[in-house]
């Protein structure tokens, strides 16, 4: 009898995981439709924004429709998982986005945008595959490069904003960014990914495999 209830505790374990990563799976596919739904007339590379509505709206939504800026996100919060201080991780990666929008509007120019940022992908999507080797500093530091440069994408997307539709704009995007990262980062908290004894570790690795497959391909693209 006894033998038979402790058996049922990894069960239930498995359960909590389990409903634990679909919450969060579901807030980040909720965030990623509504992001489209709010830019359904179109996702132009390049745009103008009119007023401060269509400032929060793409602020919403560029982060997740932007594939490459998308995968960089669930990079950098899978990682920040392994390390008990890894929302500094998020905290830096999202300040360095504004920093990065910030740059571009400054007129200072970022070499090779996309093909840098793709190579930090790449960076972290390595790291996933062996987070064993990860190393705090080095994981903020590359986070900090993938934020300047995704943030330096999106204000390359945009041709003309104002003053009042920028301050909507990077207030919102800063959300997305934040929520989708933290909710990956509870993901891989929940797959035991920050254990010593990680009970799942072959799916981060296979989600790692994934993103730095993904991540080549669009490396290939952009050369």
């Amino acid at each position: 009898m006894f033998k038979t209830k402790l058996s049922r505790f990894p069960a239930t374990g498995e359960f909590y995981i389990s409903k634990i990563v679909d919450r969060h799976i579901g807030a980040i596919a909720a965030l990623i439709l509504i992001s489209l739904l709010s830019s359904w007339s179109g996702t132009p590379g390049v745009r103008a924004i009119s007023n401060s509505w269509e400032g929060f709206l793409w602020g919403v939504a560029d982060p997740v429709i932007s594939s490459k800026c998308l995968v960089g996100i669930i990079a950098i919060g899978l990682l920040s998982a392994i390390f008990a201080r890894g929302a500094l991780i998020v905290g830096c990666f999202v300040l360095a986005a504004v920093l990065g929008i910030v740059i571009h509007f400054f007129q200072l120019n970022l070499p090779g945008t996309e093909i840098v940022l793709v190579i930090f992908t790449i960076i972290l999507s390595i790291m996933l595959i062996i987070p064993n080797q990860a190393n705090f500093i080095v994981v903020a530091l590359v986070g900090i490069s993938v934020g300047l440069f995704q943030g330096y994408t999106h204000g390359e997307s945009i041709t003309e904003i104002g003053i009042i539709p920028l301050i909507t704009y990077i207030p919102s995007m800063v959300l997305t960014q934040f929520a989708v990262t933290i909710c990956v980062r509870q993901i891989g908290d929940a797959m035991g990914i920050g254990k010593i004894n990680r009970i799942l570790s072959w799916k981060i690795s296979i989600a790692g495999l994934s993103l730095y497959a993904i991540a080549i391909v669009f490396l290939s693209n952009s050369i």
